[in-house]
């Protein structure tokens, strides 16, 4: 699965998750403008990830913005162009900025988590496995992460989300 990112600089670059996949040539880095033509995790999504979004990411990849949390209201949403953003649902993270943090994942977690929810648990494990603490996201996410990947449509998901919350 190609897994790429937009890296907007505001990220400790010591600690960034997806700035350490780009180094070890997991990740991809695209230039702002650059359309992508996967699926990516951005606020700026209309409906949340499911199984839906399988064969797109399967065929065309996967994206996330690398961004600081704190620093929202500073991405360009308007220059980071794809064909289908989405949402993750809720989650908590289990990265050592953020554990613990509902929502606050990193970019590795979300890769894991989108391709977890599309039955792609191999590649999942693949990205967090790079990281001492990767484990500890599947373990603290493990009923949620059976939930979505369980649900048919990104409707299902949210349905599921909400129940649980």
């Amino acid at each position: 699965v190609q897994l790429a990112m937009w890296d907007l600089g505001q990220c400790d670059r010591k600690r960034c998750s997806g700035t350490r996949l780009a180094r070890q040539g997991i990740v991809r880095e695209l230039r702002l403008g650059v359309t992508f033509p996967g699926v990516i995790l951005s606020p700026m999504g209309t409906r949340s990830v499911s199984a839906e979004d399988a064969a797109l990411i399967r065929t065309k990849g996967l994206a996330v913005v690398d961004c600081s949390w704190n620093r929202l209201d500073d991405v360009p949403f308007g220059r980071i162009k794809g064909a289908a953003p989405r949402l993750l649902p809720f989650m908590v993270a289990a990265n050592p900025v953020n554990y613990g943090k509902p929502c606050k994942l990193s970019c590795a977690e979300a890769f894991a988590a989108a391709l977890f929810i599309c039955g792609l648990r191999d590649e999942a494990v693949g990205v967090l496995s790079r990281f001492k603490w990767g484990h500890s996201f599947f373990s603290t996410n493990a009923h949620l992460l059976s939930l979505y990947s369980s649900c048919a449509t990104a409707v299902d998901v949210i349905a599921a989300q909400n129940a649980y919350l």
